[in-house]
């Protein structure tokens, strides 16, 4: 609010010094609007620079000032030349104005590859800052177990959440299907209380590549200019991202790794909730998502039953555990304790 402030009283200022001074004898309001105009263009100018990397920032300087130079050089070699007043004025201002354009275009493009830490401490925060940076995708916020993640400090460095992905959740939010729109609405959530968080640090970028129109390519394209992680829980943005060699921090991967391990013969307690794909199979679910398979557990739909684990498969989807059920408890045998039981 402070800024709109100021840049509205810069154009107040500068458009009233205009109608006063009414320069190259223009009547006063028009000197007033071309006065307004320019505060304006300055005001773009100064929002197209905020936008730009120290690295591009320094380039455009370092380029600009070495076209000025340049320029001077060749305006020395212009004014001794046979020419009169007039074209050599405009050929100066040309000359001035080409060269100046030159360096700063160049210098602004060619910033990516200044080492602004080589510069000293003063610039030495801004790589390492963006390579702890981590870039959220839509799925992931949805998701909303990443604000848990980083309130408990398992995951550090800044949530970086570009534009585009902010029009993707708002187009989710703003659907005519309910689902979608339920899903849109938690992942606006989500990224409020993450803002709202004092120990997760959110910043929304306005980069975007008008040239890709997939919002995951864009993704990859955001991380590798930030040298920055990718968070999703998209298995297939997983697989495209170690295509393009862009490091990837999948929550899901991360929930597998922190489910309890449980060997075959052990003993669990498990609501059967549906049947199973084969013959008299019976399906239940434990407290973190792992899913059973019991065999001959068909009949016992809607009730709870005693397993002892035959095997366990690990899935790119997930852990899938196989059991029987137990008619009657061993005798003299403690019954152990289910995989959830033991992670509370």
């Amino acid at each position: 609010m402070d800024l709109v402030l100021i840049r509205l009283l810069f154009v107040l200022v500068l458009a009233g010094v205009c109608f006063f001074l009414r320069p190259f004898g223009l009547p006063g309001w028009i000197a007033a609007l071309a006065g307004a105009a320019g505060a304006g263009a300055v005001i773009v100018f100064e929002l197209r620079v905020r936008a730009l990397s120290l690295r591009r920032l320094i380039g455009a300087v370092v380029g600009s000032v070495l076209g000025i130079f340049g320029a001077a050089l060749f305006c020395l070699v212009l004014r001794s030349a046979p020419i009169s007043s007039g074209t050599s004025a405009v050929l100066q201002i040309f000359v001035l104005l080409l060269m100046t354009y030159v360096g700063l275009l160049v210098g602004a493009s060619k910033g990516d590859l200044l080492n602004p830490a080589a510069l000293g401490v003063i610039f030495s925060g801004e790589r390492p800052n963006r390579r702890s940076a981590k870039v959220l995708d839509t799925s992931v916020i949805i998701d909303g177990r990443i604000a848990d993640i980083a309130e408990a400090g398992f995951i550090d460095g800044m949530m970086v959440v570009p534009e585009f992905v902010l029009r993707e959740l708002q187009i989710v939010a703003d659907s005519t299907d309910g689902s979608k729109r339920q899903r849109g609405r938690r992942g606006l959530d989500m990224l409020q209380r993450m803002q709202a968080s004092d120990k997760i640090q959110v910043q929304i970028v306005p980069d975007d590549f008008p040239s890709i129109r997939e919002v995951d390519l864009k993704l990859l394209e955001l991380a590798k200019k930030w040298e920055a992680k990718v968070v999703t829980n998209d298995f297939n943005l997983n697989k495209v991202a170690h295509l393009h060699h862009v490091e990837v921090l999948n929550i899901n991967d991360l929930a597998n790794a922190l489910k309890p391990v449980v060997l075959p013969g052990e003993r669990m307690n498990v609501l059967i909730l549906k049947e199973g794909k084969e013959y008299n199979q019976g399906v239940g679910y434990l407290d973190d998502g792992t899913m059973v398979v019991v065999d001959n557990a068909r009949k016992m739909i809607g009730k709870p039953v005693d397993i002892s684990v035959t095997s366990v498969l690990q899935t790119a989807s997930g852990k899938m555990i196989f059991g029987k059920m137990e008619e009657t408890p061993r005798n003299g045998e403690p019954q152990r304790s289910t995989p959830a039981e033991i992670a509370r």
